[in-house]
């Protein structure tokens, strides 16, 4: 028996608390950022910069023939109304990068969490590690756009100081459901399905246009979508739209990134303890 079916064994015999969580986590996020930086650095750079192509493309360029959008009955310049739905895209593409494509590699190529488990870590230091990773992959995509954003002028209420704890949620949900939705799949097909997903939620979570211009029915389709609550929260914050309703979004990504912890650690301890 190896060493690996040893420490599998161990914690089978001793489930509990004990055996999901270690505290150590950041152990497992220290090690993704060292790998990160040494290795995928040109892509952490170029996620930076597309949301701010598509800021200067469409809401400088294509905001000068728009004009103005009615937010709360106030007129924005478009480039005010799409920037805040760009920093949340920037932050759910960062926290997607790591929590999906890069997982799918440990688990079914490079086996890495076998060799974590098979340590004092449990499956919930393992999930924690990775969602924090791709937290900060999140986190300083959104804070490289929101510097542009001040820089613009684009940021029209001192509300906007709360957009990076904002932004930081929305990339701590996908990040926890992502990786939740990775544990699952198989193959590189599979994976595609989530760039299938992610295509569509960034085009219609009134991203760039008011969502009275849908549909009632897809308005309602449109409200179901994380994205549409993050967009809503970020663009509530940088125009002074706030208000109570706004919590309801903050519940939506507290809900999300429960459900992602819990599949998340139950995923793994199938997959390598069980």
């Amino acid at each position: 028996m190896t060493f690996v079916d040893h420490a599998v064994e161990h914690r089978t015999r001793h489930r509990g608390v004990g055996a999901l969580y270690a505290g150590n986590a950041r152990a497992v996020m220290y090690r993704g950022w060292r790998a990160t930086r040494s290795t995928n650095w040109l892509v952490m750079l170029s996620g930076v910069f597309e949301p701010i192509f598509y800021l200067l493309s469409l809401g400088i360029g294509l905001g000068a023939l728009v004009g103005t959008v009615a937010v709360d009955g106030r007129e924005v310049p478009y480039a005010a109304f799409i920037a805040p739905a760009l920093l949340a895209v920037a932050a759910m593409n960062g926290a997607i990068y790591d929590s999906t494509w890069n997982v799918f590699f440990k688990i079914r190529f490079a086996k890495l969490y076998e060799g974590m488990l098979a340590t004092s870590l449990g499956p919930l230091d393992v999930a924690l590690g990775e969602i924090s990773l791709a937290l900060l992959r999140g986190g300083l995509y959104a804070t490289g756009f929101m510097v542009v954003m001040q820089v613009l002028g684009l940021a029209l209420s001192w509300w906007a100081l709360l957009a990076l704890p904002a932004v930081l949620l929305i990339a701590f949900g996908f990040a926890s459901f992502g990786m939740a939705v990775t544990s699952y799949l198989k193959t590189f097909q599979q994976m595609d399905w989530i760039n299938f997903v992610m295509l569509p939620m960034f085009l219609f979570s009134a991203t760039f246009y008011p969502l009275s211009v849908y549909p009632e029915w897809l308005q309602h389709v449109i409200q179901a979508l994380p994205l549409w609550h993050g967009v809503e929260l970020v663009r509530g914050l940088t125009t002074g739209d706030v208000g109570w309703g706004m919590l309801w979004h903050v519940l939506y990504y507290a809900v999300m990134i429960a459900v992602g912890l819990v599949f998340t650690t139950r995923r793994l301890r199938a997959l390598f303890l069980d």
